[in-house]
This record gives C-alpha cells, structure tokens and sequence, in this order.
C-alpha cells in the first residue's frame, strides 16, 4: 500500500512540475519599458487593416478587411491602391481580405473566400504585381468545408524554406480542430504552388489527414512568424474567455483545442472539457494568459535600432492595445514586459494607438505596427537618442 501511494504521490508531483513549467500569466503583473522611444504616425486613412508586407526598402503591401488593398510609401505616407480579383466575403464579422506576404516576386494572402448565401472558407492565393494592379493571381487552397459563420478564420501567413505556412481558425465549430479531415481549427504546410509537400504527415503517420494539414487542434492563430535564431516556427492562438498562447507548432503535432482550454474558460463561466489546462498527450505552449489579451501577429526582434532587444519576441495585442515584449531563452519566457499601451484602455504613460493587428520590422531595425480601427494609422517605433 505504501508503495502504491509513494508512486501515486510521484506521478501526481511529476505532472504538477511539467504543467508549472507552462507560465500562465497575466499581463497586470508586467512592468513597463525603460526603453525610451519615438512613435510616429507615418499614414492616416486606413480602415481595419489587417496585414502588411514589405515589397521593397520604402513600400509596404497593406491590407483592409474591406477588401481593399493598397501600396504605402514609408517615407510620404502617400498611398495607392492596387486592383485585384480574388472573391472576397466581407460582410461578416472578421473576415474579408486578411494577411499579406511577399516573397520572390510572388504576393501571398489569405482571405475569407466567398461561395454564396453567406458561406465562406479560409483561402490562400498569390499573384505577381504590376502597377497598380495584381495579375497571374491563382488561388492555391481554398479550406474545406465551407461555413456560414464569420469568425474565425486564423489566415496568418509566413514562408520557411519554401513552404508556406498558414493559420486555419476552428470557424466556431470547436470540435472540428481535432478532425484532421477538415481544414478548419489547423496549421497547414504547402509547396509555394499550393501542392502538399510529400514529408506532411498524412503521408507518414495521418493517413485521414488532409495533404496539407501540419499540425492540428488550435482555436484561432491570428499570429506567425519563424525565428530568426533557430529556425522554429512560433504562433499567437486566441483562447476562449483566458488561454491566449504563444507556442511552437510541430509537425503532426496537437495543441489539444476543444478538449483543453490552455487555461481559459468558456464565455458562460463552464469549465472547457474536464477543466483541466495542460494534458500531457497535447503540446504545450511556452505561456498563456489569463485573462485573454487577444494576440494577433508576433515578430521576433532583429535589428540594431533597439539592441538590447535582439532576440526577444514582440506580441500585439487587439484587447488591451498592447504591444508586449517577452524575452525567451530555449523555449521558455523568462520576463515580460509592456512597451506600448493604449489610453483607451490604461492610465498613462499611454499611447493613443487602437487595437494593435500586425508588426513588422526593417532591416534597420525600425518597427512598424497598425491597429484595426476603422479609421487606423500605420506607426514607427525609433529609439529616442
């Protein structure tokens, strides 16, 4: 008997220890920046962008949830806007023309695909530029099955060693995440052209998985970017009502979503499976919050503008106009802290900057940020000398 309670005793300390390694954390207990800086309005006139790629030194690609897109020149603040073709649903609550990438001479996106009578799907298209206008455009994966409602479409992109990355959100249907048949609530891995990569593991180890499925069980990723240090690929997940994460996704791997909660609750108050956070046969994230600051895009730092954040993981937050800093070492945050603040939503020191939706950075180590308003700026960050 004594040795059957020793090893109940040792097993229950073991898996407290590996679920006390997972920070859930809470954004009221981090410290502002000493770091002294400028923020400068750079253009005016946006609505609800969304997503923003550099297409040279001076131009960004931006997109609007309108379904608008439009080139901004970082230096006049001057915008144009560029014609295109893709079928867009717009009138719903998150959707319309969402991310936005360039890479060897191709423009990716994602946005919420129109099939009619209030159906639409999480797509992914590209196409060349031309003047003011996309050509060649050719739609490489349109998600399966298409839903009536209008959240939750993940639709963050990135590109790693020829694959493109893209966020599938779970559409609301919550279950439909651990179903790796269909597209929705996943982290899929394709060829540029669109073809599934022949090593995605359908072809190894998930034969009712579809082709281009990666990893499978998220809620709605809003958020992705590739480290620039080790080459993993990490993402912002919005939790329900607290579970908000950021974590590295694996191959054939599972965050767990609906069956845990990663901390959060439903938006009745109702426990999120059996209330448990963590299980050990999903992957854990590197930290989550309760309550939820609603993540949208990430970037890791790399630049000479603020030296002493190299290396650390920018986060920009929708609910409480945030933009956080979170230093990590081996997979592990070991200090947060909060660089901007919006007054709407905090005493000051504040900034009047909205609800933060994507970040990018120069070369130079300048950073850029818009916030999803309907009438929303596109901001740079320098250091102040």
């Amino acid at each position: 008997m004594r040795t059957i309670l020793l090893i109940i005793i040792l097993c229950s300390f073991q898996s407290f220890t590996a679920f006390a390694e997972i920070n859930i954390s809470d954004y009221k207990n981090y410290e502002i920046t000493k770091t002294k800086f400028e923020l400068e309005k750079i253009s005016a006139d946006l609505n609800s962008p969304w997503g923003m790629t550099f297409i040279d030194d001076e131009n960004f690609l931006i997109t609007e949830k309108t379904g608008k897109l439009f080139k901004l020149n970082i230096n006049t603040g001057s915008k144009t806007e560029i014609i295109h073709e893709l079928n867009i649903h717009t009138e719903n609550r998150q959707g319309g023309l969402l991310d936005v990438h360039f890479y060897n001479d191709y423009i990716y996106f994602s946005y919420s695909h129109d099939h009619g009578d209030d159906y639409s799907s999480t797509a992914i298209a590209r196409g060349k530029i031309e003047g003011q206008k996309i050509i060649d455009t050719e739609i490489l994966l349109i998600a399966e099955p298409k839903l009536s409602f209008g959240v939750h479409y993940g639709s963050r992109i990135i590109i790693q060693n020829n694959f493109l990355f893209a966020s599938m959100g779970d559409r609301w249907k919550f279950m439909i995440a651990q179903d790796g048949s269909e597209h929705p609530g996943s982290i899929i891995r394709m060829n540029l052209d669109g073809s599934p990569p022949k090593d995605n593991p359908k072809f190894i180890n998930q034969p009712s998985w579809l082709p281009e499925i990666y990893q499978i069980g998220v809620r709605n990723p809003q958020g992705m970017t590739v480290s620039p240090f080790n080459d993993d690929i990490y993402i912002s997940n919005h939790g329900p009502k607290g579970g908000d994460f950021i974590g590295v996704i694996n191959k054939g791997g599972n965050y767990g979503w609906p069956i845990i909660g990663w901390g959060g609750k439903n938006y009745d108050n109702s426990p999120i499976g059996d209330g448990k956070p963590f299980k050990d046969e999903y992957d854990k994230p590197l930290i989550s919050w309760v309550p939820s600051i609603a993540p949208s895009n990430i970037q890791f730092y790399k630049g000479g503008m603020f030296k002493d954040w190299n290396g650390d993981l920018l986060v920009t937050s929708l609910k409480y106009h945030m933009l956080i800093k979170l230093e990590i070492e081996n997979n592990k945050v070991l200090k947060e802290e909060i660089i901007l603040r919006g007054c709407k939503m905090h005493k000051k020191p504040c900034h009047d900057i909205g609800r933060l939706r994507d970040i990018e950075i120069d070369k130079n180590g300048n950073i850029y940020i818009i916030s999803d308003e309907d009438e929303s700026f596109l901001f740079k960050m320098t250091i102040k000398n």
